[in-house]
């Protein structure tokens, strides 16, 4: 994987985000030229302007509603592979605002996959959704790629739509490799992931987050829906799944371009309040306070959620690397320096990228 993206153009959309700006920092760590298309980062703090992720890159202010804002970048770029991870990626939030949930995660893909079919240099999209596009029956066993699409609040029905869109498209448009020549789609591959943990994290809303927050305002820290499962995972276990299937999309795109579950190992499946205490306990601080939610009855979360992986580990040779004590520690390490010395956190970057490279699968 090292070497396939050496010297190849590659546009991350939301790459002011969370998992975008630890995607751009990797990509460029692998030798890609990288260009991030995005809303500006909503303000401080953030781990875009923490970790310096915009130094090397092209960066680019931009909303994935605007098509042709987008088509501008792509015909200037002229980018060979394409993530698209910009999205309202808040279940809360899209009960306030479900307009533009529906309009960013479902227009917003639409968008992105019409400006990849009429960029002739682009060849492998990797479209990032949610494990949350599953119609959740709360079942205690993963769900497979195959199950019906689905979502009980706008967001997760926002993210069924978008699997919808990318199936739709890949139907529609023959690949590049089979039938070159303008207005022909590339490889498309939709990737599905869990509740991602790490450093860097400060959306609100979120559990993690939320943790940090009340540390650093010396405050209690609410803990809602204490005892919903969620399958967590570090941040890098997923987007080295990412990175991986970009690969064989662009090698072999007939076989690979389909939807992908990159979730954690079964012991990553935790309780929210038990993935708190265990987060407190490393950072060595931080006092726990469960929620009344009766206010909030009207916002539905589902009590359990798991992905089953064993298509990516079959076809791809793709599990997540991280015991939940790895993904806690780096996670912990992480908002320790945040805390204490946060003009170190770009290095930590690179040390934490280090670290998750040298482990063997």
């Amino acid at each position: 994987m090292r070497r396939f993206f050496v010297d190849k153009t590659v546009l991350v959309t939301g790459h002011t985000g969370f998992k975008g700006s630890w995607l751009c920092h990797w990509l460029k760590r692998l030798g890609a030229r990288v260009v991030g298309y995005s809303l500006p980062p909503p303000g401080m703090p953030n781990l875009f302007t923490l970790g310096h992720v915009a130094a090397g890159m092209t960066s680019v202010d931009g909303n994935v509603q605007d098509l042709p804002a987008l088509r501008a970048v792509f015909e200037k770029h002229h980018p060979d592979v394409v993530f698209h991870l910009a999205a309202q990626a808040l279940v809360r939030r899209s009960y306030r605002e479900p307009v533009d949930t529906f309009s960013t995660n479902v227009m917003g893909t639409v968008n992105v996959l019409e400006a990849c079919r009429l960029c002739e240099s682009t060849r492998a999209v990797v479209i990032v959704t949610s494990d949350k596009c599953y119609e959740n029956r709360e079942w205690l066993w993963g769900y497979r790629e195959d199950e019906p699409m689905g979502g009980h609040d706008p967001y997760s029905a926002s993210k069924g739509c978008a699997e919808l869109v990318v199936a739709a498209y890949r139907r529609s448009y023959p690949s590049k490799e089979s039938s070159p020549g303008k207005g022909k789609a590339p490889a498309i591959a939709s990737a599905r992931a869990g509740n991602v943990i790490g450093g860097g994290d400060f959306a609100e809303d979120r559990l993690v987050p939320d943790i940090i927050r009340g540390i650093a305002a010396g405050e209690k820290i609410v803990i809602r829906n204490p005892y919903s499962i969620r399958p967590w995972q570090h941040v890098l276990d997923p987007l080295s799944g990412y990175l991986l299937l970009a690969t064989r999309l662009w090698d072999e795109p007939e076989a690979h371009a389909e939807a992908w579950n990159f979730g954690p190992r079964d012991e990553l499946s935790l309780p929210t309040g038990e993935l708190g205490r265990r987060l407190c306990s490393l950072l060595g601080r931080g006092i726990l306070e469960i929620a009344d939610d009766r206010p909030l009855a009207a916002f539905h979360e589902a009590a359990s959620l798991k992905l089953d992986c064993s298509k990516a580990l079959a076809r791809l040779g793709w599990r997540a690397r991280l015991r939940i004590e790895d993904a806690l520690e780096l996670t912990a390490r992480f908002y320790r320096s945040y805390l204490e010395a946060p003009e170190s956190l770009q290095n930590l970057l690179h040390q934490q990228i280090d670290d998750y490279e040298s482990r063997s699968g």
